[in-house]
């Protein structure tokens, strides 16, 4: 399992289903979560997230999502702006691509859910990592739908080209070590365009 792309493209991109003359899908922000964790000197475990998403799908299951890396929260501040400094090197967003077939999810009754590999792409600090994941897709109410992680997904810091980054952030904190794979969880809430 490869990347950040992972877990956000992945779940993108399951949902568009069952109505055939609708738009597509939008993201939910509000509603949706991203979570990733870190290990410092190998006992203490924290965890993140981002509170910036957005994204769609089309009816034809084109996916496209996009984290804003801003809006990080590692809850102390002066971390946020050193991840989005040495880590992010001040990149704005991640960009997620990939493409669904909506066959998988198109049946889903209100209630069902399903389960669906996924591949795609991210892009992110002008690196591209191939994605793939399986997501728990289910469909809440005839306009909303919900794509989760099925299970731990993993980021190597090494594919997302972030060690340089990590190692100054351990240089800063005066840290002995900082995992350099990070679990990542994801709830993407999605509503169905008009």
């Amino acid at each position: 399992m490869n990347t950040f792309a992972t877990f956000i493209g992945a779940a993108t991109l399951a949902l568009t289903a069952q109505i055939a003359n609708a738009d597509g899908w939008t993201l939910d922000g509000t509603s949706s979560n991203l979570s990733f964790g870190s290990v410092k000197n190998e006992t203490n475990g924290e965890s993140h997230s981002f509170g910036g998403l957005s994204g769609t799908v089309s009816k034809d299951g084109a996916v496209a999502v996009s984290v804003d890396l801003t809006t990080v929260n590692t809850n102390i501040d002066i971390r946020n702006e050193r991840i989005m400094e040495h880590v992010f090197k001040a990149a704005k967003t991640a960009e997620i691509s990939a493409q669904i077939d909506m066959a998988q999810v198109d049946k889903l009754a209100v209630g069902e859910s399903t389960l669906i590999d996924v591949e795609g792409a991210v892009s992110v600090v002008g690196t591209d990592v191939d994605l793939d994941a399986q997501m728990f897709v289910m469909r809440v109410s005839e306009s909303k739908a919900m794509v989760a992680t099925n299970g731990m997904v993993f980021l190597s810091m090494e594919d997302a080209e972030f060690t340089a980054g990590i190692d100054k952030l351990m240089e800063l904190a005066s840290l002995d070590s900082i995992t350099r794979t990070s679990p990542v969880t994801m709830r993407l809430m999605f509503d169905l365009k008009d």
